[in-house]
């Protein structure tokens, strides 16, 4: 059983380490498109959607940022966010449809930006922030009867709920 606090957020890799088989699934949804929906919260609190790219490298989830980007200065302010995977074309959902809720923790150790720099190439100059996630969500239909969600939370064990 973890020790972890309920509300202590945790990298990628620990959420892998946790949850192996949802954590599979969330990589294969954000894997099969390239751009999704990040929400962050404006200045005077309401919410803000934009299009991100992600990457999972190094056991962390991370977003790449144009300089002084609405997105990024809003984290920058608070860094709680929810991430959205594209659910693609149509009304086909395979693997369901996926969410990530966080804080976002911008990096500015040139070493950590140099790896990703490495990895992704992306247009310079940029911000760049890790994740520390607090849930994450998947909404599935089971055998055409039951919508299931699965959740995970940081030292909880993932919870199946079945509606018909």
């Amino acid at each position: 059983m973890s020790t972890e606090s309920p509300t202590t957020p945790v990298n990628w890799s620990a959420f892998v380490t946790a949850a192996p088989d949802l954590a599979r699934t969330v990589e294969d949804r954000f894997g099969a498109f390239t751009h999704h929906v990040l929400a962050t919260l404006r200045r005077d609190g309401s919410p803000r959607t934009t299009g991100l790219e992600v990457r999972f490298l190094d056991g962390e989830l991370w977003f790449g940022m144009m300089p002084d980007s609405l997105k990024a200065l809003d984290l920058r302010r608070n860094p709680r966010f929810a991430l959205q995977a594209n659910p693609g074309a149509g009304t086909g959902m395979g693997g369901g449809d996926v969410r990530i809720s966080g804080r976002a923790i911008e990096v500015e150790d040139p070493g950590a930006m140099a790896g990703y720099v490495k990895e992704v190439e992306p247009p310079q100059p940029f911000h760049l922030f890790r994740t520390e996630l607090t849930e994450v969500v998947r909404t599935r239909v089971e055998d055409d009867t039951y919508l299931v969600v699965e959740i995970w939370k940081p030292g909880e064990p993932v919870r199946a709920l079945r509606r018909t």
